[in-house]
């Protein structure tokens, strides 16, 4: 018989327990992967019981508030707070998302917060997201052009400028691709699809240049063809956008220059 076995100290152990105030009216409890790989020691959920009506409403408020108030060695991304930058990005009540948009209160029980699954952990709830940006600097994001550079500006059309639209909005939070089962087995090659999207934005830029360098680039078995539309990308997004889409649309481009 086979036996299997989970890598060394991946087993996520119980934590702590840390109770509110008494006197506290509404108390939500906060269950939080907590890892130090410094410590040697597996992962564990420690429980944070937080009083709602000495708390904002989303989850990382609740989370900045465990930080300030209960225990400062709790490590997790922020910043803008308003779904903007993307550096909360966590798994929270099972799903990928930002914490700053989660309310705490369309979380139904105790608010179980993770970080991004299959990615390494540098600590606590902040995954190690260097391979993902090697990947996104892979497709070079940025306007490539060959003809002299125009006395102002390169223009579009109205029409051209709203073939961006549903591409350039991404925040680079990478809930999609760690979302997406192919990246999880093929993550080192394939390019997932929060980079195929933002790779899919300069393809149908109508100021870049550079199309037939970028296919070139893409045309390989895993850095694109390891998508099987399972839609987890587009259900996951917290812009809304439709990752499986332009990978599609990358695709198409392919078939299109072979005819």
């Amino acid at each position: 018989m086979v036996e299997f076995a989970l890598p060394k100290n991946s087993k996520v152990g119980t934590g702590k327990t840390v109770k509110a105030k008494t006197g506290a009216k509404r108390v939500k409890a906060f269950k939080v992967y907590r890892y130090d790989p410094d410590k040697g020691q597996n992962p564990s959920l420690d429980t944070f019981e937080v009083d709602l009506d000495q708390c904002g409403p989303m989850v990382l408020d609740a989370l900045i508030k465990i930080k300030n108030e209960v225990d400062p060695s709790l490590t997790f991304r922020r910043s803008c707070r308003e779904g903007v930058c993307g550096s909360c990005a966590m798994n929270i009540d099972g799903g990928n998302t930002l914490a700053c948009t989660k309310a705490i209160e369309d979380v139904k029980g105790d608010v179980k917060i993770y970080p991004l699954p299959h990615m390494p952990v540098v600590k606590d709830l902040v995954p190690d997201l260097t391979h993902f940006y090697a990947q996104y600097a892979s497709i070079k994001p940025w306007m490539q052009t060959q003809t002299p550079a125009p006395t102002r500006e390169r223009l579009q059309s109205m029409e051209e400028r709203e073939k961006l639209d549903g591409l350039y909005e991404c925040i680079l939070c990478a809930c999609c691709s760690t979302s997406c089962p192919s990246y999880w087995w093929n993550g080192d090659r394939y390019l997932g699809p929060a980079i195929l999207l933002q790779a899919y934005r300069w393809l149908v830029d109508s100021r870049d240049e550079g199309t037939g360098e970028r296919l070139d680039d893409l045309e390989d078995p895993f850095r694109l063809y390891r998508c099987h539309t399972i839609m987890n990308c587009a259900n996951t997004c917290p812009k809304g956008l439709n990752p499986a889409k332009a990978i599609a649309g990358i695709k198409q481009m392919m078939v299109e220059r072979r005819g």
